[in-house]
């Protein structure tokens, strides 16, 4: 079988950016390297990495051994990585970035992103472990002065393109104030029953494309990101229904339905089947009304709060500027 095609959406930099990526948050040294590999051979162009996954040299590995052969080129791929808040004093950056590009055995990655809107201290523990002498936090003065690196990484032509992820939309909206370089994308949780319409519209608004991680509901998140109550969003009565008019899974159908809207997505999965199911859900063609149905099942509803990141006495409407909260 040929390899799917995914469509394009193009950044404000001009370049373009496959609609459907490999998300590889939680994907273990041992599994990661080689799912990356068959994802680039069944059709993959975009690979979503971060420093703090723990498993960037694997996946580089992987990168190296495709890259050699006659398929696929460098070129060919959009690969994302991001900066750790432990990193983002100024002078930490460039080295931070240097690392990641020597752990994937890149000369470039295509975006890089800021990973959360708030600084740690340089030596603090993996998220879960910190206390709350190790989180800074977030200012407007710290975030400013971590772009204006995030800017020359891009100047250097280290990184193509670069953006933000998990920022609000006042966050973003004060950092705009002081930016050179429009972020090109705002990567952050989405999915249909947190569709965060208000700050898709703002981001299109400022020219920054929205993309969207955990888009199945992040079944497999932490046992500390799980909020008692929650909806499942595969279980979604809707998606459910649709799964069986199309003939495909609910998963299948969340993604054909952020595909429909030209959402970018990154599904994380580690076994061939779904690898290729959730690339397969590309060619799913959801009627209008369909489309609309989902839409319609919005709940407004935030599955990872980032907790870790709060200070102490702060709320997670208080984190969030109150959405999904």
């Amino acid at each position: 079988m040929d390899p799917v095609k995914i469509e394009n959406v193009q950044l404000n930099t001009g370049a373009k950016m496959p609609l459907i990526g490999l998300g590889t948050w939680q994907s273990q040294k041992g599994q990661v390297g080689e799912i990356v590999q068959e994802a680039l051979s069944v059709g993959y162009r975009h690979i979503d990495c971060a420093h703090i996954y723990g498993n960037e040299d694997e996946i580089g590995e992987a990168l190296s051994a495709t890259f050699t052969g006659d398929v696929v080129k460098r070129s060919d791929v959009f690969v994302t990585s991001k900066l750790w808040p432990t990193d983002f004093a100024p002078s930490d950056v460039e080295a931070a970035c240097k690392l990641t590009l020597k752990n994937l055995q890149l000369a470039y990655v295509d975006l890089y992103l800021l990973h959360w809107p708030v600084q740690c201290k340089k030596e603090a523990p993996m998220p879960g472990q910190m206390t709350d002498d190790d989180i800074i936090g977030y200012s407007p003065e710290l975030m400013a002065k971590t772009w204006q690196e995030m800017e020359k990484l891009q100047g250097q032509g280290l990184v193509k393109a670069i953006g933000v992820s998990n920022f609000t939309i006042r966050q973003l909206s004060t950092l705009l104030e002081t930016a050179t370089i429009v972020p090109a994308v705002q990567q952050v949780e989405s999915h249909p029953h947190f569709q965060q319409n208000a700050l898709k519209e703002f981001c299109a608004s400022k020219g920054i494309l929205f993309e969207a991680y955990s888009p199945l509901g992040a079944p497999a998140r932490p046992a500390r990101a799980m909020k008692a109550g929650s909806a499942v969003v595969l279980e979604d009565e809707v998606l459910m229904e649709l799964g069986t008019k199309y003939g495909c899974s609910s998963a299948q159908v969340a993604l054909a339905w952020a595909y429909a809207k030209k959402i970018v997505t990154i599904p994380k999965t580690v076994t061939s089947a779904r690898l290729k199911q959730n690339l397969e859900s590309a060619s799913i063609k959801l009627d209008d009304d369909d489309v609309k149905r989902i839409d319609g099942v919005d709940k407004d509803s935030r599955l990872l709060f980032g907790g870790w990141a709060f200070k102490k006495g702060q709320t997670a409407s208080d984190f969030w500027d109150g959405a999904g909260c």
